[in-house]
């Protein structure tokens, strides 16, 4: 029987009779089908575990104003380079990002300056 026979037979099988296939086959060769499935999920669970780890650039995320929108517009204006009126429309805007791609520790270091000012911020 060559290649395509096989794959013609198999394509012309049920679903009952390729679960028996398929149970022979584990059965005769003492494998499982199941197992590279799971051992695909871990290694996929893994990898995203390392990315997560691995970030290093971050945005800093104005996601609230909150009741000192002056304050916050300083804090922006101090963090950035924008003028007085553009920093005013990127607060009226939010949620915005006033930093982009940027060290854990700058991130960290201006959501701390937002938040002293009334903001509510979040690092992505």
């Amino acid at each position: 029987m060559t290649n395509e026979e096989l794959v013609e037979t198999i394509e012309n099988m049920s679903v009952l009779e390729l679960a028996e296939l398929v149970k022979t086959l584990e059965e005769k060769f003492g494998v499982s089908a199941s197992a590279p499935v799971a051992v695909a999920a871990e290694a996929g669970a893994e990898a995203e575990e390392e990315e997560e780890e691995e970030q290093v650039v971050f945005d800093v995320m104005l996601t609230d104003v909150g009741d000192q929108k002056i304050q916050v517009i300083k804090a922006v204006r101090e963090l950035t380079t924008l003028g007085l009126r553009e920093a005013k429309e990127v607060v009226d805007e939010a949620p915005s990002a006033i930093l982009e791609q940027v060290s854990r520790e700058e991130a960290d270091s201006a959501k701390e300056r937002l938040e002293e000012s009334g903001a509510t911020v979040e690092l992505q």
